[in-house]
């Protein structure tokens, strides 16, 4: 599999990310379905805690990834979706690190929204990765 970015202006990558993943050859192809503040078994955890919240949405994409042998690495695409966008950029380190140890910048969007499936849940994270 071949991966080129695309990037036609470079205030993107200094935040983290591609503005465009250009994929060639690879055979696999992942989408994720988005990923919350949830426990194992269905429970919504952290409850007013945006970076808590997000930590573990990250873990449970990490999950999934893993459960298809697959790592954030693989991550080409990233839609991160908030009912708090003010909050969630305080905590973004939380999600930037994570991505930049693993070498990451997939293309992402951050989305506004009003509230999500559940109304504890303050961030989801929906993937797609290839490999």
């Amino acid at each position: 599999m071949e991966r080129t970015a695309v990037n036609p202006v470079t205030w993107s990558v200094e935040m983290g990310f591609n503005q465009g993943e250009l994929v060639s050859g690879h055979t696999r192809t992942l989408y994720c379905s988005g990923q919350t503040a949830m426990s194992g078994d269905g429970e919504p955890q952290h409850d007013g805690d945006m970076e808590a919240q997000l930590a573990l949405s990250l873990a449970n994409l990490e999950a999934v990834l893993g459960e298809a042998g697959m790592s954030l690495a693989d991550l080409v695409r990233l839609n991160v979706y908030t009912t708090d966008v003010d909050l969630l950029f305080r905590h973004y380190g939380v999600l930037a690190s994570r991505l930049g140890a693993a070498g990451a910048a997939p293309a992402t969007t951050m989305l506004g929204v009003t509230r999500l499936a559940i109304p504890a849940l303050m961030v989801e994270l929906e993937g797609t990765a290839v490999a």
